[in-house]
């Protein structure tokens, strides 16, 4: 799928973790922990489902099944080649009851083959009133696991309540695992007041990585391997927070660094989850020791930190923020910086409550839709008012490998009979551009500075070139790109279309931390009936609190839910503003990766090039509109 701006391919080093943040003041850290915080809580990373049915195989119900060789408790035996098949039907269930109300991180389940196309997991502290926290709409069967954060989902009983089936038989289940534990409760001795309880932090990796791990409670004794942590994306300003439920007198935090761990960080208590204070920051001495160790990141390992606060501090919140980040050994040879890194946040004190809860999250937004921007190209020229013309080595530098430059030219961007015009043009080493020699220019436009929003339905009518390696978009960014603690892909992006040359179909996508680049979330749509995509189509996305659903002609192409994203690839990073794009690339990663084409220029083969020389290699666009309700 596509790649585009801000886009850098570090994949690679994904798999490395992200240091966590530490928080600092004037305090002392300790160099060996107190005895109360070296266990790891015993039941740290178990299957909470299997554990409850090897105690009472009665905890396990269901709705029915195909035999008595596919009884429900098979799915919880812990056994992975046996399974519960439900009865034919539709509505099929099967329920676990967990014996204790439990935080619940994550569930898992092992479809065999006959899956659930659309099903949704329930959880519930009665067994009776049901609450859904991951709704599925287009199963395609296998290991699914779906993780809760950022909803509050606790209970006792968890469901997969089936609602349609991908075959004619049953649901079939070769296992169902719960993963989670019970929230430390309000205490007046002493004792860890985050465990299971709601964390937070600005940035993170991707699903599996997310805030919840650092209260799971537990840790891998050698503090290496990618056990349960939170990792952060790859910036210094980053931070992780846990809410203790209730004003706590803390008096010492325990930090379970993975290998990439802070070298200088805060640490810091709020009352009110908004203003902070600074109890502890190491002194400049450990700062440099820690800054002294670098390591490959195959050799490094974490480190546990135990910072004793000289006199107890009082709050509700406490946090770590990130202040500069541990340096690898690259085999460049450089060193280089991920993020941070956390398998577990302990805080030691008395107070705290288990009624500490995530906040809801946000709903659909109410109104009819308006239109809040429009443009119909009838002028005699670009409404810049409307428009920021973009330009290679002033607004952007060069991305993806793509082989233009664009330029302010009329030549490239023009009104021709109510259309906006953006077209290629070809003089061989012609163009000089942000330190750059470019053979090609073409035309680029975004709404950024003159219209920027949150939420709603964004369509235009568009004619494309078909010719590989010739790549228009139409797409939104986030306004908050260009800020160096935010960047890409943090900022989110949504392709509504992007086409690289071929005649039958075009893309959609979305980008954000833990989906970008050829990883991101997409799909493919050809068109109906014949059509091409050098004849008027009309592309669309509709931009909700809860959804993506992305159109062409108004035939739904596809729908992205938050809830299905954040439980099943990384965070949503689409709760802020966006700005419109329109552009035509030449060659680069997304067409090269489908044409194979590397000369004469990367995914722009010869043919391309005769083409664009002759003129008329040109995306029309006749209208955009942007509609919001209110």
């Amino acid at each position: 799928m596509p790649t585009r701006t801000h886009r850098t391919l570090l994949t690679a080093l994904a798999t490395l973790s992200a240091l966590s943040l530490l928080s600092a003041g004037t305090a002392l850290a300790a160099t060996a922990p107190e005895p109360a915080a070296v266990a790891a809580d015993a039941n740290w990373d178990t299957d909470r489902a299997a554990t409850a049915y090897a105690a009472n195989p009665a905890a396990v119900a269901a709705s029915g099944s195909e035999n008595a060789g596919t009884a429900p408790g098979l799915a919880f035996d812990g056994n992975a080649t046996t399974r519960w098949s439900s009865q034919f039907a539709d509505d099929a269930w099967i329920r676990v009851d967990l014996g204790a109300t439990l935080r619940i991180d994550r569930v898992v389940l092992d479809w065999e083959a006959a899956y659930g196309k659309r099903y949704v997991l329930e959880v519930s502290k009665t067994g009776t009133d049901w609450t859904p926290f991951y709704t599925e709409t287009a199963g395609t069967g296998g290991s699914v696991t779906a993780h809760t954060y950022p909803q509050e989902v606790t209970g006792r009983y968890v469901r997969m309540r089936g609602v349609e089936r991908a075959t004619p038989y049953g649901y079939s289940l070769y296992s169902f695992k719960v993963y989670g534990g019970e929230p430390a409760p309000a205490s007046t001795t002493r004792s860890n007041l985050a465990l299971n309880h709601p964390a937070y932090s600005n940035l993170y990796q991707h699903a599996g990585n997310s805030p919840a791990f650092v209260t799971d409670g537990g840790w891998p004794a050698d503090l290496k391997g990618d056990s349960t942590r939170w990792s952060s994306d790859w910036n210094a300003d980053r931070w992780i927070s846990v809410d203790l439920g209730a004003t706590s007198t803390i008096s010492s935090v325990d930090l379970y660094w993975e290998a990439a761990y802070a070298v200088d960080y805060e640490l810091q208590v709020s009352d009110d989850n908004s203003t902070w204070r600074t109890v502890h920051r190491p002194t400049a001495a450990e700062v440099a020791a820690r800054r002294a160790d670098v390591k490959a990141p195959g050799d490094a390992a974490g480190r546990h930190d135990t910072v004793t606060l000289p006199q107890p501090v009082t709050g509700r919140y406490v946090r770590m923020l990130g202040k500069e980040r541990r340096s690898f050994y690259n085999p460049a040879p450089a060193t280089a910086q991920f993020g941070y890194s956390l398998y577990e946040f302990q805080v030691w004190g008395t107070g705290g409550s288990a009624a500490a809860a995530y906040p809801a999250l946000p709903g659909e937004q109410q109104g009819t839709y308006r239109t809040a921007f429009f443009d119909d190209f009838t002028g005699a020229g670009l409404d810049r008012s409307k428009w920021r013309v973009v330009r290679t080595g002033q607004e952007m530098g060069p991305v993806n490998g793509e082989s233009q430059a664009y330029a302010d030219s009329a030549d490239n961007i023009s009104t021709q009979n109510g259309s906006l015009v953006l077209k290629a043009k070809y003089c061989k080493g012609c163009t000089q551009a942000g330190g750059g020699t470019y053979d090609f220019t073409s035309g680029r436009v975004d709404t950024n500075t003159k219209f920027d929003f949150t939420y709603g339905r964004v369509s235009a009518r568009m004619k494309l070139p078909v010719g590989d390696g010739f790549w228009p978009a139409f797409w939104l960014l986030g306004s908050n790109v260009d800020d160096p603690s935010v960047s890409w892909p943090a900022s989110g992006e949504t392709d509504i279309m992007e086409n690289i040359g071929y005649a039958d179909w075009t893309s959609t996508a979305l980008h954000g931390p833990g989906y970008s680049a050829d990883g991101n979330i997409g799909a493919r749509q050809t068109y109906p009936a014949g059509g091409r995509a050098d004849q008027w189509h009309t592309y669309a996305v509709e931009w909700t609190p809860t959804a993506m659903r992305f159109y062409v002609d108004d035939t739904l192409v596809q729908e992205t839910t938050r809830n299905k994203l954040e439980s099943t690839r990384g965070q949503w990073v689409f709760d802020h503003n966006q700005y419109v794009i329109l552009n035509l690339a030449l060659g680069g990663a997304y067409p090269a990766g489908w044409n194979k084409v590397t000369t004469p220029y990367w995914g722009l083969p010869q043919s391309s090039v005769d083409r664009i020389a002759a003129g008329g290699v040109q995306a029309e666009i006749d209208w955009v509109r942007v509609e919001r309700k209110g």
